[in-house]
């Protein structure tokens, strides 16, 4: 697999002169031209990517998914994913893509921070659609982020990060609102949610075998990621905790209303060992299965 490592060589690929800063780089999508080359067939980079675009065509393949750049405003790459990019369909159109390397934030809170923002795996249909006011807000941003890589010393990675921070936080809250205002899709959404995991359960899962959040947001069409997100937005709860509550909650079912021995009811759940099954009940409830049992019985 060819590997994209650095920022200049990014900058190449994109008919740019050398960057200002070696691991971060604003860009001006208007002065770029894509080369013809084959590693647009299959590659992987070394530095995260948000693109702040407009009239940017094109479609381009990411992890699991595929961004239509032509969808949306605001959109996010990670490093280490590989990408496949239509060539020959893309148009760079105008906006900024602020590209740092994934070096660049070692040793600073934000390398652990990085993986809360879970935009950087979503799907192009789930880019963010920005106000004017919040794109100006962005743009500045990536201005002062610009300006800054002419002048390297000693505080120019602390004012970079600082400012990187800030626009991921703003992108967050840009994000949010973005789930807020969808109320009606947001609605159908969690109903689909819900018939799909109480489906799931309606029957015996052992053949099945334990429902997964990547099997169901493959069910619903979405990034892992992006479903987690949004269930606690609307919910206060991610994927993998509604997924247990259920199980719980089925577990409990059949331990106060058939006779089925634990390992019978593990097996029915989805599980291989009857013993992770006790493990979890017991993690989640304070009391293991046998022992609910007794106490439903007896109360």
């Amino acid at each position: 697999m060819n590997t994209i490592a650095s920022v200049s060589a990014f900058h190449r690929l994109l008919s740019l002169p050398e960057p200002k800063h070696p691991m971060v780089s604003v860009i001006n999508l208007s002065e770029s031209i894509f080369l013809e080359d084959e590693i647009w067939k299959g590659f992987v980079n070394k530095f995260y990517c948000v693109a702040l675009k407009r009239d940017v065509k094109g479609k381009i393949r990411y992890g699991q998914g595929h961004y239509d750049y032509d969808k949306g405003v605001l959109s996010f790459t990670a490093p280490n994913q590989v990408q496949y990019l239509d060539f020959h369909q893309m148009e760079c159109g105008a906006g900024y893509l602020l590209i740092f390397h994934e070096d660049f934030i070692l040793k600073h809170p934000l390398a652990q921070r990085i993986f809360d923002f879970g935009f950087f795996s979503y799907a192009a249909n789930e880019a963010l659609h920005l106000s004017s006011q919040e794109e100006k807000y962005l743009i500045e941003i990536m201005e002062r982020i610009d300006k800054e890589c002419q002048h390297i010393d000693r505080h120019t990675q602390e004012i970079i990060l600082s400012q990187i921070d800030l626009l991921l936080n703003y992108s967050s809250r840009f994000y949010e609102r973005q789930f807020i205002t969808r109320k009606n899709n947001s609605h159908t959404l969690l109903a689909k949610f819900e018939k799909f995991i109480n489906d799931y359960y309606a029957d015996s899962a052992a053949e099945k075998g334990l429902l997964t959040v990547g099997l169901i947001a493959e069910a619903m069409n979405l990034s892992p990621n992006y479903l987690s997100d949004f269930l606690k937005i609307h919910t206060g709860r991610n994927t993998k905790q509604h997924i247990y509550e259920k199980l719980i909650n089925k577990a409990k079912e059949k331990l106060s209303a058939t006779e089925l021995s634990v390992s019978e009811i593990a097996y029915d759940l989805g599980f291989e060992h009857p013993q992770s099954f006790s493990t979890l009940f017991k993690k989640r409830t304070q009391m293991a299965p046998l022992e609910f049992r007794e106490k439903i019985r007896n109360n």
